[in-house]
């Protein structure tokens, strides 16, 4: 019997996930930057008035934080 080899095959850094994750991201960032007018929010009880970018990125931000804790989590087990 011979060893099997364990290796992925590929060494890029240009993994289809990781171009698919990264065009997405530059879509994310267009859009938020084409949405420019005020628009009035409720957070949970008050209502804020602010320009939909800054909403748009924070959802974005929060959104990547999650996304990384969680694959970081996975990674370790």
């Amino acid at each position: 019997m011979s060893p099997k080899d364990v290796s992925s095959g590929s060494t890029s850094a240009f993994t289809p996930a990781r171009i698919a994750v990264t065009v997405l991201a530059i879509l994310t960032i267009v859009f938020i930057c084409v949405n420019t007018q005020d628009v009035t929010i409720r957070v949970i009880i008050p209502k804020v008035t602010m320009p939909l970018w800054a909403a748009l990125l924070g959802v974005f931000v929060a959104g990547a934080l999650c996304g990384a804790y969680l694959f970081r989590r996975r990674a370790n087990r």
